[in-house]
């Protein structure tokens, strides 16, 4: 399995840093997990491109996770490719049904099929997935890969969700602030490493970083490591991950 960070910005994304989006592959299998601003760009840089995407797996609908949907949908439509679909939690289809309605151009020139799903289990892209229910602001499903990848989605860091992801390769964990900035919905190093203290995980990648997070990384993996012993390290846009190596190519 191939895991590559195409976005891991925020809401405040950088040039550094465009929003969010994490490309899984494996055997022929691709899904794009959420599809925020930049995402396309991200695609064609990362070589996989729009026409490569035909299955989005969305964790909530903030602007962030979604805002590049409807852009993704319209290039497939010009690209030739015919059909698009979108799996996410409930109010996924009220929220393409809203966008659809401001650009009405947009309906049925491909084939849409949206699909919503619930904390448990279930097949997206020909991938078995697992998912939880985290802590935000919004409806928001963490998903887990087998025991190879979990990603949390947007989500304060609590017991729940680190028993969600023990025992995976890879863990790909929002870390959007540093200490001492007062944020609920989303964690901090300090909060984030006793959440994961004692948990077995392969290596941990921070992501969701907001500008605030810049020039703070040695400090912010030293809260973590405070608590937690495990490997910790930041995501970086177009970073490609080797699940079965736990290494990055």
């Amino acid at each position: 399995m191939r895991v590559t960070f195409l976005g891991t910005g925020s809401a405040l994304p950088t040039g550094e840093r465009f929003q969010a989006g994490i490309l899984v592959q494996e055997d022929g299998r691709t899904v794009l997990i959420d599809c925020g601003a930049g995402a396309l760009q991200r695609l064609q840089q990362s070589g996989v491109g729009y026409e490569g995407v035909s299955t989005v797996l969305l964790t909530h609908h903030h602007l962030d996770h979604v805002s590049d949907l409807l852009p993704l949908l319209k290039a497939r439509w010009l690209a030739g490719e015919d059909h698009l679909e979108v799996v996410g939690p409930q109010g996924t289809k009220a929220l393409l049904d809203d966008l659809l309605a401001v650009h009405e151009y947009m309906q049925d020139k491909i084939d849409l099929q949206v699909r919503e799903v619930v904390p448990g289990e279930f097949s997206v892209a020909g991938f078995d997935v697992s998912a939880y229910e985290t802590r935000h602001s919004l409806p928001c499903l963490a998903y887990r890969f087998d025991d190879r990848f979990t990603f949390s989605g947007d989500s304060e860091a609590f017991e729940g969700l680190a028993n969600f992801a023990e025992g995976s390769a890879i863990l790909a964990h929002d870390c959007s602030f540093p200490d001492g900035v007062d944020v609920s919905n989303h964690p901090t190093p300090d909060s984030l490493g006793r959440a994961l203290a004692g948990r077995e995980i392969g290596r941990v990648y921070l992501t969701h970083l907001y500008p605030h997070t810049e020039g703070q990384h040695e400090e912010m993996l030293e809260s973590i490591g405070a608590h937690y012993d495990g490997d910790v390290r930041f995501a970086e846009d177009l970073q490609t991950v080797s699940i079965e190596s736990g290494r990055n190519e």
